[in-house]
């Protein structure tokens, strides 16, 4: 089937209904995790800012950890479109098959970065021909990362350009989200250099800053942006949910689908799953 031109409108209209309806609060759930994500790159950072051997392994698991939260997020946003109660426990489903999200998420990330050394562009297509591997492997983790990425690729085909129209739907929010972060770096640069904007862990920050720990105003643009998510994410992934499922029914590439037949490694491209 061919792909079709999704009401972006319509379809979010009709997920601010369907999050209302929703037996666990969206925006309750969002707060949690984003919490929980917030302390775990707190963490890291200190991680970081120790050095070693320990600190390394610290903010590695630390991110690990976020991967993984993020996918018990949207497992939950999955529940909500069935009609189905998740309760806040749900964020913690993917640890079940935490190694496979990892290893999806690794491979995903390395495809991405190869088919960005060919050309800055590709590598944004690339991003979104794989928009939907990880959703794949939620609804059905007996797949490979390799079926779940292959069937991505099928599902994409004519609805890059609409995902990232819905990206950019979403720009404000972003934006307003990062808004004390950007302030607090110009601040930065204007008294420290280029080099200031990135020790956000030292001890000291500049008069400008109320000479607070360069780490505490961190935490506070962390906060914002938390409580600013808390208002958009749950919206903005169910809509996604509901790209997806679009692109399940026309594609015909559903759960439990599998891959094209091998053809030999990077004889279609880095990821050796055919053009864009």
């Amino acid at each position: 089937m061919m792909a079709q031109i999704i009401d972006r409108k319509r379809l979010k209209a009709e997920m601010r209904e369907l999050l209302r309806s929703a037996q666990v609060s969206p925006r309750g759930m969002a707060a949690m995790y984003l919490l929980l994500s917030l302390s775990l790159s707190t963490v890291a950072g200190f991680a970081d800012l120790a050095g070693g051997l320990l600190g390394t392994f610290a903010s590695i698991l630390s991110s690990l950890i976020d991967v993984v939260l993020a996918a018990g997020f949207v497992m939950y946003c999955m529940a909500i479109r069935r009609g189905e109660r998740a309760e806040y426990l749900t964020l913690f489903d993917g640890f079940s098959f935490a190694g496979k999200i990892i290893l999806l998420t690794i491979i995903t990330d390395l495809f991405i970065i190869l088919w960005s050394t060919l050309f800055f562009i590709p590598g944004i297509i690339a991003a979104y021909r794989y928009r939907f591997a990880l959703y794949n492997l939620y609804e059905n983790p007996g797949l490979t990362p390799m079926e779940a990425l292959d069937m991505s690729k099928r599902q994409t085909l004519g609805y890059k350009s609409q995902l990232f129209l819905l990206d950019l739907s979403y720009v404000g929010w972003v934006i307003l989200a990062s808004l004390p972060l950007l302030l607090v770096e110009s601040l930065l640069f204007e008294e420290m250099g280029l080099d200031g904007i990135y020790s956000i862990y030292t001890v000291a920050a500049p008069e400008t800053l109320a000479s607070l720990p360069l780490w505490v105003w961190d935490i506070i643009t962390g906060l914002w942006s938390a409580a600013v998510a808390v208002f958009y994410l749950p919206h903005y992934r169910c809509t996604e949910l509901g790209y997806f499922e679009i692109a399940k029914s026309t594609s015909g590439v559903g759960e439990g689908a599998g891959p094209q037949p091998d053809q030999g490694p990077w004889r279609n491209g880095p990821d050796d799953l055919g053009g864009y």
